[in-house]
């Protein structure tokens, strides 16, 4: 039977954060979190999911997928470009259509993720 609730740490590492982005993310209202007896923060295990925002419709290999957080999306004419904070020592950028960023309703500090094809990258949700 899956955990219903995460320790803050065992959240952090599902989501692919750091454990301070967590405390962050709880203190902006960013994240949904408990408190057990001791006043440690707990994570229900949904909260998590809808951060990571469910399973990934298509099949990639692991090299090819950046999971992180937006940090900036930049609407300019007909373009987005989308920055990702990816939890590897990396930052993604992709320059994607308008309407592909409207769609995805990208918003800065949600989980999105960049899928490298070529030297093109692709965002998902």
């Amino acid at each position: 039977m899956p955990k219903q609730n995460l320790s803050a740490a065992e959240a952090a590492r599902a989501l692919g954060i750091s454990l301070d982005t967590l405390r962050r993310w709880d203190r902006a209202g960013k994240i949904s979190v408990e408190r057990d007896s001791a006043n440690r923060r707990v994570v229900p295990a949904s909260e998590v999911e809808r951060l990571k925002g469910g399973e990934p419709s298509e099949q990639f290999s692991a090299r090819n997928r950046f999971r992180g957080v937006v940090r900036a999306v930049t609407v300019e004419g007909l373009l987005a470009q989308v920055e990702i904070d990816v939890t590897e020592p990396a930052r993604v950028v992709a320059i994607i259509t308008r309407e592909s960023a409207e769609q995805l309703g990208l918003k800065p500090g949600m989980s999105a993720a960049g899928v490298v094809k070529a030297t093109s990258v692709m965002v998902e949700r």
